[in-house]
């Protein structure tokens, strides 16, 4: 029990991070579900224990946008069901894994999304929004799928995949972070469950890491400026890149 006394207010802090990285970009389980393996618990109960962390946090973000009026609740609605089908999936294929491939596989998907943000790709798919008709609802619903999947398999950089896959119908970030929140919400609920009926979950380390992505979720879009943004988002792939290196490495 003494190894709490730093742990905790550790994961507090860390999630704090996460949960305003989570408002200004996006990223924040790059940084909290590396902790949580290293501060000694198995690949999946690490990655069980941080779905508390991204579902409290979200229940302030819905309530955000939605206060705002900025939640378009038709779209998200229609986004939602396959994502809650491919977490079950994912999460399902998450607890099963090795703990040691699991967390070479984490290396590899935290190195490929530096690699992405520092690209930018999302920047060239932005243009005017299109209808949704029958066959682009089609092609949402099997994106939003995969989304599911990868979100309940890992969860970390998931965000950008959904940017992505919104911005190329024309839809503006404030909308896309929104549809975000309400999605990752949702599906979470489902692989939070499958991971609590495996036993999966540390309840104490969760609800700190709660405590702090819920607070950092509610503080940072006061944060959310230019220089605050562009000083976290370096701060945070230096970061992002020493947690990759040692996961890959030195597992």
């Amino acid at each position: 029990m003494d190894a709490y006394i730093w742990q905790l207010p550790l994961l507090f802090g860390v999630g704090l991070i996460a949960g305003i990285l989570n408002v200004l970009a996006g990223g924040g389980s790059l940084l909290t579900l590396p902790l949580l393996i290293f501060m000694g618990l198995p690949s999946a109960v690490a990655n069980g224990t941080n779905r508390i962390a991204i579902f409290c946090q979200n229940i302030f973000a819905i309530r955000g946008f939605r206060k705002r009026g900025v939640l378009p609740l038709q779209l998200a609605l229609l986004c939602t069901p396959p994502a809650l089908l491919g977490s079950w999936l994912g999460a399902n294929l998450a607890i099963g894994l090795d703990d040691q491939v699991f967390k070479r596989v984490l290396a590899l998907i935290m190195i490929g999304v530096l690699v992405f943000t520092a690209a930018d790709p999302m920047k060239r798919f932005r243009q005017q929004e299109m209808v949704f008709g029958f066959w682009r609802k089609v092609i949402l619903v099997l994106s939003f799928f995969a989304v599911g999947v990868y979100g309940g398999f890992v969860q970390a950089g998931v965000g950008f995949l959904i940017i992505t896959a919104l911005l190329v119908h024309g839809l503006d970030l404030v909308r896309i972070n929104a549809i975000k929140v309400f999605v990752i919400f949702a599906y979470t609920f489902v692989a939070l469950g499958v991971f609590i009926y495996h036993g999966q979950v540390n309840y104490l380390f969760g609800f700190a890491l709660a405590a702090g992505n819920s607070i950092g979720g509610m503080v940072g879009p006061k944060l959310a400026v230019a220089k605050g943004h562009d000083w976290i988002k370096k701060v945070v792939t230096v970061t992002v890149a020493i947690f990759a290196l040692k996961l890959l490495f030195f597992p």
